[in-house]
């Protein structure tokens, strides 16, 4: 028992501490903070095989994907690691758009939107890195 609770206690912090350098990451960086809205509403309803919201929000998510890019980039998240995985977001948002155009699969899609959403992960997670 009292194992589970370290462990839990453990994790609890973990996912406290990121979420609070997730929220300064968003204050820094407006684009990013933008397209997490987007994501968030539209990731989470796909996981539970909830389509519609990603349907029909697909070329507002690539639009944001790309503002990210032509956004002012807080000096500290230039990285070429941070800035790679920004294009790669852009990519991968730009292909999540036209599958849906094309009437790709709804399994295609759950992959695609959840590939786009670890990758939109790493680059918090980057960004995270280079506040340390």
């Amino acid at each position: 028992m009292m194992k589970h609770l370290k462990a839990f206690l453990v994790l609890a912090i973990l996912i406290v501490g990121n979420s609070v350098l997730a929220q300064s990451t968003f204050e820094k960086w407006p684009a990013i903070k933008e397209f997490h809205e987007v994501m968030s509403q539209t990731f989470h309803p796909a996981e539970e095989g909830n389509l519609a919201p990603i349907k029909a929000r697909s070329q507002e998510m690539m639009n944001k994907a790309a503002m990210l890019l032509k956004s002012d980039i807080p000096a500290e998240f230039r990285t070429d690691a941070i800035l790679a995985s920004s294009e790669r977001l852009q990519i991968k948002s730009k292909a999540l758009h036209k599958l849906i155009t094309a009437n790709g699969s709804d399994a295609a899609i759950v992959k695609s939107i959840t590939n786009l959403h670890d990758t939109f992960h790493q680059i918090v997670g980057l960004c995270s890195d280079a506040k340390k």
